[in-house]
């Protein structure tokens, strides 16, 4: 493999951000999702041949070519706390175990590392119960396994934190190893750690400061068109965005006390951004003169740079097509984990001598 980038498995690919994140280091041979919507986008992208839509249930291991990466973002819903927190078990975020039944399937030459994207839920929920039982699972396949837990704020402006599970069948090189407290494992995942034995914990170098703020991803060229939802601020929410000296803000609307309220959020960073199942999961943008407020709601655009994703990055489609899209992997954050963990850990996984 010295010289080409590694080959990899794109499991819940999505539009095809993961790819676009570890492209420097990895080039994916193998790309499965079962939204026609998101794959239209992978698609004027990146290389389509690789992309198979359909659902996992039907990928069997023994039809996908040699890999050393899988890497698996695998549905939230059932462990997300704006979801219904059914756990790993349930129908949707239940599907990696179909990914473990492709692994097994795949024969006596698995891809030596693995890493799975999930909402912070997969360790808080249930007493930690989902991640121990993923964990177990890994395990008993040969891989060292230890989680991460990194927050998309670190490089982008928005607040996003993911966790992800990181596994290798191989040697791991010292330089890799941390002690247990660091950036990436805050209080919650160390005491899960510490309570499992031979839990991995990863070393990841802290990415340097944010530069960019909510401010410099606007559209400044996009009409204000939703200014009827202004109504629904909150008054102590508009005296927080006339104290931050911020000039934009976001926001989504949420049901408080049995009525709508619009919640903003002041600090330069966008809330997490969620699938548009609905007029409430978009999120708004407010506009902040010193004098009055105007409102809209994210371009696609807006969406797409919150996400990392390249300023090229094709979108077509609705305004939902778009939205939907990019629901996925922050680009900035799969580069990180590529270019400091998961390439070395490949590296070792396949050293010759």
């Amino acid at each position: 493999m010295t010289g080409e980038r590694f080959p990899f498995h794109e499991f819940f690919a999505g539009s095809g951000l993961v790819g676009c994140g570890l492209a420097p280091w990895f080039r994916s041979v193998w790309a499965n999702d079962i939204s026609e919507r998101k794959a239209a986008v992978y698609r004027a992208n990146l290389d389509p041949s690789v992309l198979h839509v359909g659902d996992i249930s039907r990928v069997s291991g023994a039809d996908l070519p040699a890999a050393s990466l899988s890497w698996a973002s695998f549905p939230c819903q059932d462990l997300s706390l704006a979801g219904n927190i059914d756990g790993i078990y349930s129908d949707r975020s239940g599907s990696v175990w179909q990914w473990l039944r492709v692994l097994d399937e795949v024969g006596e030459d698995p891809p030596g590392v693995i890493c799975l994207e999930n909402v912070a839920g997969l360790v808080s929920a249930h007493g930690g119960r989902d991640y121990r039982c993923l964990h177990a699972a890994l395990v008993r396949r040969g891989y060292s396994v230890g989680a991460l837990l990194i927050n998309a704020d670190r490089f982008a402006p928005q607040s996003r934190p993911r966790v992800f599970v990181v596994g290798t069948r191989g040697r791991i090189p010292e330089v890799l190893l941390g002690d247990g407290c660091s950036w990436a494992h805050p209080a919650a995942l160390v005491g899960l750690g510490e309570a499992i034995e031979g839990f991995t914990w990863w070393s990841l170098p802290e990415p340097r400061g944010r530069t960019a703020s909510l401010e410099d991803i606007v559209d400044p060229d996009a009409p204000f068109d939703r200014d009827d939802v202004l109504a629904l601020i909150p008054d102590s929410h508009v005296a927080k965005l006339s104290a931050s000296r911020q000039r934009y803000a976001t926001g989504y609307r949420r049901t408080r006390a049995g009525r709508q309220v619009l919640e903003l959020r002041c600090d330069g960073t966008a809330g997490c951004l969620r699938t548009p199942s609905g007029g409430s999961s978009r999120q708004y943008l407010i506009a902040w003169d010193g004098e009055g407020m105007r409102a809209r709601l994210l371009t696609v655009r807006e969406v797409a740079r919150l996400m990392g994703a390249p300023e090229g990055y094709r979108l077509p489609g609705s305004y939902n097509d778009g939205y939907l899209a990019m629901g996925d992997a922050v680009v900035p954050v799969a580069r990180h984990l590529a270019n400091n963990l998961l390439s070395k850990l490949v590296e070792a996984a396949y050293a010759v001598g």
